[in-house]
C-alpha cells in the first residue's frame, strides 16, 4: 500500500468536489494509510419514508461506495479514478428516525489493478450496525 502522503487534497476531493457526496452533505471523519470514515448528517430531504424519517436505502448505498472509494486512493497513496465493479451490501436493519450516518472502510488489498474494501456503517452505535459492505474497485492509475 502506498506510503504516507498529504491527505488533505483527497479529503476535499471525496467531500467538496465529487457532486453527489456534496450534494448528500458527506463530510471526512477521518482519513489514513487504507482507511478512511465519512458521515453524513440526517436531512430531510434524504428521508425514504416521510412517514418514519428514516434516512433512504439509497444514502446508504452511496455513503457506504464513496467511503470505499476513499479508503482505496488513500491506501494507493495517490488519487486516481476508480470504479466499483462489485459492491455487496448486507443490510441489518433500518437506520434509527432523524439519524445521520457514519461509514468506516479498510481497503485491505491492493494489486496493480483491483481494490478490495470492506465497510461498516451506523447511526448512534457503532456495535449495532445498519449495514456492511464488501467491494471490488477498478483502478485506473495516470501514466
Amino acid at each position: 500500500m502506498g506510503d504516507t502522503y498529504d491527505t488533505a487534497p483527497l479529503a476535499e476531493r471525496m467531500t467538496a468536489f465529487v457532486p453527489h457526496a456534496a450534494a448528500l452533505g458527506m463530510e471526512l471523519v477521518s482519513l489514513e494509510n487504507g482507511r478512511g470514515a465519512m458521515r453524513t448528517p440526517w436531512r430531510e430531504e434524504l428521508v425514504g419514508d416521510p412517514d418514519t424519517g428514516v434516512i433512504a436505502s439509497g444514502v446508504v448505498t452511496a455513503l457506504l461506495d464513496h467511503t470505499c472509494g476513499l479508503a482505496i486512493n488513500s491506501a494507493a497513496g495517490v488519487s486516481m479514478p476508480i470504479a466499483t465493479l462489485d459492491l455487496r451490501i448486507d443490510y441489518m436493519r433500518p437506520a434509527k428516525p432523524r439519524s445521520g450516518l457514519t461509514c468506516e472502510a479498510h481497503c485491505y488489498r491492493l494489486t496493480r489493478t483491483i481494490g478490495f474494501v470492506r465497510a461498516e456503517a451506523w447511526d448512534e452505535d457503532r456495535s449495532d450496525l445498519v449495514a456492511t459492505a464488501q467491494a471490488a474497485f477498478m483502478l485506473n492509475p495516470r501514466s
